[in-house]
């Protein structure tokens, strides 16, 4: 038997479809998971994935990735698939070609009349008997991946998907449950927002019981299981809605603790302290990933707390405090020892003498952290060590990943002469950092390389233009909103009617995220309407919750005051 799981990023897939065929064999079947443990079964499979993953590889067209993404699943077809249905009871996919056409047809918006004449040939005459589709709110998706990033100590750059934004996530989803209602004798949806071992348990046994009685009789009896839930209350008022808030984070701190932690980054507050506190007991890093720039009195603490066991992470926390900062600049000079690529890296535009001071001395040992912090200082001290960081790695610049992408890093925001030159030969080798590095800038150069990569990466672009007030800045967030949420956040506290326009157009569309861009303007009469607006229809959207939240709490009025 052939079982195929499906599901976008961070849906739980991998962790269910390993631990149900963990299960199976304990039960005496003979199975085969071609991607057990999270890695394929081939190693040219493997190798084809992480070409089509790379950042790097920006120019990449969508036809070229879909091909990409059916010859690593023939490779796969022809070197484990084929062989292990002949010699095991039970065989199982984590994504099968079911993920190309998905991410073609619905991600990247190829003809359906093109993808399928290339996938129906590609699959070789092999069809799975059950496909199970794990679907997740694309939010929660996107939570646990960062908790899983945080919790393995995965530093590795967002994958190329990564630079659409968050739409292209919800695009899948919906692909996916599509593909799921045209084929219902086949495939079989399981939510999985609930107990990971309630769901694994439940396609443990609709696979025995596809095994004992075929697929179809199986998925029949699945669908007909009676599964109450509780109907959500959708709150009446903001203060309604942090309550709501904090009931969710209660319930998901019990089964999924470093995704709560994820929920609370940003957020201080007598209503939200003491369950930071908690977590920090139980997920200390994933608390102080949240941390980064609050300065209230619990967040010092924890800082304090931690810098012992969690340096670099606390040290982390310190990006955007001014050197000035007795509490921060105390901490750093405590931190430098053991985490000094870390305490290096919170030095972000700082340009205060005590900060100057942790670079000097660091330099010798961390040029290439240090240069990095240099990020929007324009000053001639900046640039007589940026000058002597770049003339010490001048053979590499453009040909060498990393340190071409420190040194976009390092000159991000800067128009002169100077950072262009930098900026134009380190694009060869870091393309996103070379786009990245033109944030802020509204010079005619600056606008013409985000519109010859706005298709390619949009969210890239978006940021970039974080409240940037230009003509050709809000044409390019029309041009893609309807697809990038990232084009809404790029309005973050703009007061400006076109802003407002955006909001007002696309507030169904991301319900959460045109709150979060209110900032201070939460408080006048119509960003007030807007929030009551939200919640009366989206107000069970967990991230609205938590931008509602916010803004109870005070910590609207914040934006604009901490470094983007």
């Amino acid at each position: 038997m052939f079982v195929v799981f499906e599901g976008i990023d961070g849906s739980g897939k991998t962790t269910i479809s390993n631990q149900v065929a963990e299960r199976l064999s304990g039960k005496g079947l003979r199975v085969k998971h071609l991607r057990a443990e999270g890695k394929f079964a081939s190693s040219v499979t493997e190798a084809i994935r992480e070409l089509g993953r790379d950042a790097k590889n920006l120019e990449l067209v969508p036809q070229a990735e879909l091909l990409l993404y059916v010859a690593r699943e023939v490779q796969l077809i022809e070197e484990a698939l084929r062989p292990a249905l002949a010699t095991h009871d039970l065989v199982i996919a984590d994504r099968f070609l079911y993920t190309a056409e998905v991410l073609g047809r619905f991600g990247r918006m190829l003809p359906v009349e093109w993808t399928r004449s290339i996938l129906d040939p590609a699959s070789l005459g092999i069809a799975p008997d059950l496909v199970v589709l794990v679907d997740v709110d694309p939010t929660l998706a996107r939570a646990r991946r960062k908790a899983f990033k945080l919790a393995a100590r995965d530093r590795r750059p967002p994958s190329r998907k990564g630079l659409a934004g968050v739409g292209l996530q919800h695009r899948l989803r919906h692909g996916y449950i599509e593909l799921a209602t045209q084929d219902p004798e086949r495939w079989v949806v399981v939510e999985n927002e609930d107990e990971l071992e309630l769901s694994v348990a439940r396609v443990t046994a609709l696979i025995e019981d596809a095994r004992a009685r075929g697929a179809k009789s199986a998925i029949e009896s699945f669908r007909s299981e009676v599964r109450t839930r509780p109907v959500p209350v959708t709150p009446t008022s903001p203060e309604r809605a942090l309550e709501s808030f904090l009931r969710w984070i209660d319930e998901r701190a019990r089964r999924e603790p470093r995704v709560a932690a994820y929920f609370l980054s940003g957020l201080c507050g007598s209503e939200v302290d003491e369950r930071r506190r908690a977590l920090a007991e139980e997920v200390p890093e994933a608390i102080l990933a949240g941390l980064t720039g609050l300065e209230d009195a619990v967040s010092w603490s924890l800082r304090e707390e931690l810098a012992a066991r969690y340096p670099g992470a606390v040290a982390r926390t310190l990006s955007g405090i001014s050197g000035t900062n007795e509490r921060a600049h105390s901490l750093r000079k405590q931190l430098e020892p053991r985490a000094p690529v870390e305490v290096a890296s919170s030095l972000d535009r700082l340009d205060d003498e005590p900060s100057w001071q942790i670079r000097e001395r660091l330099w010798l040992n961390y040029p290439d952290a240090v240069a990095a912090s240099l990020i929007q200082l324009e000053g001639e001290r900046a640039w007589s060590l940026r000058a002597r960081w770049l003339e010490s790695i001048e053979a590499a610049l453009g040909a060498d990943y990393e340190l071409s992408r420190i040194a976009c890093r390092s000159i991000t925001g800067l128009d002169d002469e100077r950072a262009w030159a930098v900026r134009t030969v380190a694009r060869g080798a870091a393309p996103v950092a070379a786009l990245a590095s033109v944030a802020g800038l509204v010079t005619t150069r600056s606008l013409q390389w985000r519109e010859e990569l706005l298709v390619r990466a949009p969210k890239v672009v978006m940021t970039t233009l974080r409240r940037v007030a230009h003509p050709r800045a809000w044409a390019m967030r029309r041009a893609v909103v309807e697809t990038c949420k990232e084009a809404i956040d790029s309005v973050d506290s703009m007061d400006d009617a076109e802003a407002w326009e955006l909001r007002e157009a696309h507030w169904d569309r991301w319900p959460s995220t045109v709150v979060k861009t209110l900032g201070p303007l939460a408080d006048g009469p119509r960003g007030r309407a807007l929030v009551e607006r939200q919640l009366a229809s989206h107000g069970t959207n967990i991230s609205l919750l938590k931008h509602v939240s916010a803004i109870v709490l005070g910590l609207h009025r914040l934006k604009g005051q901490r470094p983007d």
